[in-house]
């Protein structure tokens, strides 16, 4: 194949490509019906609950790849805040 030339992907290839897109699209649809109070995070299968909380750790993670102390605990490393 020429540099120039597109491959055209198969459609199964096609449908793979767009799963991850997809895939956050709808944490994101599932994060807003929580915010707006249309659902509860209780009211999804529990193997959805399960997924989700572990990829919202992995994203966690990967934006704070240190994770020195847990979450609950980070304020409380950095000490009172100063009222200016």
């Amino acid at each position: 194949m020429k540099p120039t030339e597109r491959r055209i992907p198969e459609p199964a290839e096609a449908l793979s490509q767009t799963d991850l897109a997809l895939a956050r699209v709808l944490e994101d649809l599932i994060d807003t019906l929580i915010a707006k109070g249309l659902i509860q995070f209780t009211d999804l299968p529990l193997a959805a609950q399960a997924k989700l909380l572990s990829r919202r750790e992995t994203r966690a993670a990967l934006s704070d790849p240190l994770q020195l102390l847990p979450p609950e605990d980070r304020d409380l490393a950095l000490g009172p805040r100063s009222e200016d």
